[in-house]
């Protein structure tokens, strides 16, 4: 560790954050001065869980300690001062049970025991907005205002420095950025990057987030992966693009040329599939798991056209209306449910592991849907054995506590965690008057 530290030094690092995440994904940490970069390496580094949320923990409980991966460190491009680097929390020099980034590693170790490593693609959207003196946001090009700005060219050149900033950067720490666009809504853009294994693409995604807010502070906007920011637009998604992988050759097992569905996807792809749609209400409180998911996750909303948004727990080939896909190709399945402020640790740990026991039960998903599904009237659906996933974060709250295999996953701790600060957020919510209420109500009685 003294040759890391002086190599750091080197490059002009002079502190050093382990950042692990709560519940949600927000990543917390110490600064430590590199000087003491030995002791911080080992965990030396102690945390009041209680002070956080979704970290289990009471007032008299023992302090829990951050473990940083030291394997991943990124020194900060825009304050090379800092070196950052994911973190794990220990409880007493053991993993802490009751942290999602510990959840995953023990999804992943039981893959690799299957002889399989999982690979996982993000595609990242995310808006950037400003933030008026109201509290309110606004799109601040006031040239962006396509009822269809995606893929346009002058809107995406009109944001083009902070697009620079962030895409420069994606590149220069080698996460190979091969795609990038302006999206379906007014100032909201996708960056796309090659899959990692699951881990690390985790990381990366929670590191995206504070890059690409720090590069929109710098301009006085700010970037939000907020779901739904604004009712009439479409939402931001992080869809999850999975495969297996053999652990020794590499090769990837959910190829296969030869399907007989046409869809390019191997036996053991759909299995894994078949797993994730048996969970799929469930999973859902992970994947899109704040109030303001669910107006995402409509139909049509407020929009003149359709939102693109999963509502079904169905599968199908490149067909959009689906929950999950098999891109053109095949090779991956794509989760479409992920939206961008999801806890990318804890949502891949419970698709991952949903995953390998439709492997290990040998499930089938059926038929692939190829219609619009969302023309079909229920009883249509209802034919087809589709059933519509959760349509609010009570509903999908309710699947997640349902499910016995939330539990075995996760373990009743955090299992409990989820549950109790997400029923809190819906019960808060629900205590608010919104301004929806008093244009409607405040003169009609």
């Amino acid at each position: 560790m003294e040759a890391l530290k002086n190599k750091l030094k080197s490059q002009g690092v002079k502190y050093c954050i382990g950042a692990y995440v709560d519940i949600h994904g927000v990543p917390k940490g110490k600064f430590v001065p590199i000087d003491h970069f030995e002791h911080f390496a080992a965990g030396s580094e102690l945390y009041t869980g209680y002070a956080l949320d979704g970290l289990g923990q009471r007032p008299n409980d023992d302090e829990i300690a951050s473990l940083p991966d030291t394997d991943h460190i990124i020194q900060l491009p825009w304050q090379p001062e800092v070196a950052w680097m994911p973190a794990d929390n220990t409880f007493k020099g053991e993993p802490y049970e009751v942290n999602t980034r510990v959840a995953l590693k023990k999804v992943l170790a039981e893959a690799e025991s299957m002889g399989f490593s999982v690979n996982l693609g993000i595609e990242c959207e995310v808006f950037v907005v400003k933030l008026n003196e109201n509290g309110q946001l606004e799109i601040p090009n006031s040239d962006d205002d396509l009822e269809k700005s995606c893929y346009d060219v002058k809107r995406f050149m009109d944001r083009y420095q902070w697009i620079d900033k962030m895409a420069t950067t994606i590149n220069d720490l080698g996460w190979d950025l091969y795609s990038l666009d302006h999206e379906d809504a007014n100032s909201q853009f996708e960056f796309d990057f090659k899959y990692a294994d699951a881990l690390t693409m985790c990381d990366r995604f929670i590191f995206f987030r504070m890059m690409a807010k720090q590069y929109a502070s710098e301009e006085g906007l700010l970037a939000t992966f907020m779901p739904k920011p604004f009712a009439d637009k479409t939402g931001s998604g992080a869809h999850f693009n999975m495969s297996i992988a053999d652990s020794k050759t590499g090769k990837n097992l959910f190829e296969d040329p030869n399907d007989s569905r046409g869809l390019g996807l191997s036996k053991l792809g759909y299995q894994f599939s078949a797993g994730i749609l048996k969970h799929g209400p469930a999973l859902c409180a992970a994947f899109a798991p704040t109030v303001n998911s669910y107006k995402r996750l409509v139909r049509k909303g407020l929009m003149s056209y359709y939102s693109w948004a999963p509502v079904f727990n169905s599968y199908g080939s490149n067909n959009r209306t689906n929950s999950l896909r098999v891109p053109m190709g095949g090779g991956r399945v794509e989760s479409r449910n992920a939206d961008a402020a999801c806890n990318p640790y804890l949502a891949a740990t419970l698709a991952i592991a949903a995953g390998l026991q439709g492997i290990k039960e040998q499930l089938d998903p059926g038929e692939a849907q190829e219609d619009n599904l969302y023309e079909l009237s229920p009883e249509q659906l209802a034919e087809r054995g589709i059933c519509e996933l959760p349509r609010s974060l009570d509903e999908a709250v309710a699947a997640f506590a349902e499910d016995p295999f939330v539990e075995e996953v996760l373990g009743s701790e955090l299992r409990n965690e989820f549950i109790k600060y997400k029923s809190e957020e819906w019960r808060q919510y629900h205590q608010r008057v919104s301004q929806w209420e008093i244009d409607q109500y405040a003169r009609l009685y």
